[in-house]
């Protein structure tokens, strides 16, 4: 879950891209460089190829070759791009063979995180500002908080995929005819639902225009995929209504009306 700040610089050269961390205490360059080679491995094509790293230089670096391609962030994301965005997730997520895919560590951007991140929010119990449906959108978003047993969505035995765990939209590159997936920093053993709903529920959405409806009529879910991306995505609006709101970690970094339109799709997905 990232929104519009950067925890990288990117500069071009003739070997490829120099990717240069800004931070890297959750150990971001060591999961890009194992998804790169993991990638490069099981899937590829589908991700930069790996070309050299100084994992222990401060900062960390990294050289991947360059992709063709434009992001998807900020554009009218048409029925064909979200077809190839289906088709790159589906990759992505059969990619890796389960015996490696196991000895993985999970995403640091999980559903036991974004409970914990879910409750803590709502225990602070922030100033959401005065505009009805915001305050509305709270409201509902609090009682099922307090009501709902959230530790059953966290501790879920689901099938493990290998997950980008990162929904921006800047992160799925077009080239006209297929669509490439790059930021791999907190890619980690994910699971479907989870990883579905972080996409879908990413407030990139805002930038552009993108039908995430459309993007999840391209998988074959089972029910109990379906209910448990109905769950995660209520999860993931709450945390990014509470980011929005006044004092929240992206209030300033989005557009003015981001907090009542995030608003708007919490009581959606509620109705």
């Amino acid at each position: 879950m990232t929104g519009q700040s950067s925890t990288h610089g990117i500069t071009m050269s003739a070997g490829g891209v120099v990717k240069t961390y800004a931070s890297w205490d959750r150990g971001e360059h060591e999961r890009e460089w194992r998804a790169l080679n993991l990638l490069a491995r099981y899937a590829p094509g589908l991700a930069p190829l790996p070309l050299e790293a100084d994992l222990r230089a401060e900062p960390p670096v990294i050289v991947m070759s360059r992709l063709d391609g434009v992001p998807l962030r900020g554009r009218a994301v048409t029925p064909g791009q979200i077809e190839a965005m289906a088709e790159a997730i589906t990759t992505l997520h059969a990619s890796v063979p389960e015996p490696v895919l196991t000895g993985l560590a999970p995403s640091p951007w999980n559903p036991r995180v974004a409970v914990a991140k879910a409750r803590r929010l709502r225990a602070e119990r922030p100033y959401p500002g005065e505009d009805p449906l915001v305050l509305r959108a709270f409201a509902v978003g609090a009682e099922w908080l307090d009501s709902r047993p959230l530790d059953e969505l966290a501790e879920a035995t689901v099938t493990p995929v290998f997950g980008l765990s990162d929904g921006n939209l800047a992160n799925y590159l077009w080239d006209g005819e297929c669509v490439r997936l790059v930021d791999w920093e907190d890619s980690g053993r994910s699971d479907r639902a989870f990883e579905l709903a972080e996409v879908v529920e990413h407030v990139s959405r805002f930038d552009g225009e993108f039908d995430g409806s459309a993007l999840l009529e391209h998988f074959d879910l089972t029910t109990a995929e379906t209910d448990r991306i109905r769950e995660v995505r209520r999860l993931l609006a709450l945390v990014w209504l509470h980011m929005l709101g006044p004092g929240g970690l992206f209030a300033e970094r989005n557009a003015d009306d981001a907090l009542e339109r995030q608003g708007k799709r919490v009581l959606s997905l509620f109705a």
